[in-house]
């Protein structure tokens, strides 16, 4: 070990960085997969941590300077330069933070949220990924052991720690408002399901008194109660009617339905004259419907004629 070349040696993420002393190339990976917690077994890239030049001969990882920091990356992980994040909130304004640390390892005795911290120094935006637990591990870290995690100084750690809470009061609020709404919607239908099974008989009632009152003949016109009732209130009332509604309103004629209606002459006549076009629209429609029929089986109406026709025949004789 006397012969090893001094040289330090880091994950892709860099949180893990380890000093090592090493005679050559195939050692660097050996021990700095064993240091890093790598599996032996799967194969590893050897860079260097600065520009991500990748070393692969022995001769010039020799003549690289002591103390040289290289990276171990598996096969689908790939060098990225260290990042610089200017803080990003009023809060962490001003000094840049780097990124990079040359940490020992924390795994096993390291409390919940020094992952999260190193979370946030890696990447601040991650924050918005977190779960409210997260955030509560954060909220109740010691201020100066956070702070130190961070690489903030102690009074950012306490304004961040402030607003987190903040955050998870406001997400409690909307919680609560929420579930009240909630609450408030099904008592209010549970109400209009009362109300609607107390109401039904009754409605029920009235409909059917509104079907009888409907179906009776006014004596003084001898229309139906109905019909006066389209032709008064309706608009359009010629389509809303049967065409022997329409038949006995235009037979009537406008002299006779001026008191029926209770109506001037022009109005009368405007109604009338509705509902004669409507009536001749409609057996139009028939006529069409006849004909259509009779072109879809003239063999029929042959074979009928035939019959017609040999049927004094077979009399005769």
């Amino acid at each position: 070990m006397s012969d090893g070349k001094p040289c330090k040696v880091c994950n892709f993420t860099r949180q893990k960085s380890y000093g090592l002393a090493v005679p050559s190339l195939e050692e660097l990976k050996v021990k700095g997969c064993e240091f890093l917690g790598f599996n032996p077994s799967e194969p590893v890239t050897v860079v260097l941590e600065d520009d991500g030049t990748i070393v692969a001969d022995q001769g010039y990882f020799l003549c690289l300077p002591t103390n040289t920091k290289f990276m171990l990356l598996h096969e689908r992980e790939a060098w990225s330069p260290v990042r610089r994040m200017d803080g990003g909130t009023a809060w962490m304004a001003r000094d840049s933070v780097l990124l990079e640390t040359d940490t020992v390892d924390t795994s096993g005795s390291a409390a919940p949220w020094w992952d999260l911290a190193q979370q946030l120094r890696q990447d601040l935006t991650s924050i918005i990924l977190m779960s409210e637990a997260d955030l509560q591990s954060l909220v109740d870290a010691p201020g100066p052991e956070l702070a130190s995690a961070l690489g903030f100084q102690e009074k950012r750690t306490a304004d961040l720690q402030e607003t987190l809470q903040r955050v998870l009061d406001r997400r409690e609020e909307e919680r609560q408002s929420k579930e009240l709404l909630q609450l408030y919607l099904q008592h209010v239908e549970k109400e209009d399901e009362q109300q609607g099974e107390q109401s039904q008989p009754g409605q029920e009632g009235a409909a059917a008194e509104d079907v009888t009152d409907a179906m009776e003949v006014d004596s003084a016109s001898g229309f139906v109660c109905r019909t006066l009732m389209v032709l008064k209130g309706k608009t359009s009332p010629e389509t809303r009617l049967s065409t022997e509604d329409l038949q006995m309103v235009v037979s009537r004629g406008v002299d006779s339905m001026v008191p029926v209606l209770g109506w001037d002459r022009t109005r009368t006549s405007a109604l009338l004259s509705a509902c004669e076009a409507e009536l001749t629209k409609r057996l139009q429609q028939v006529q069409a419907v006849q004909s259509i029929r009779s072109n879809t089986h003239p063999n029929s109406s042959q074979e009928n004629e035939e019959e017609s026709a040999e049927a004094p025949a077979e009399g005769s004789n």
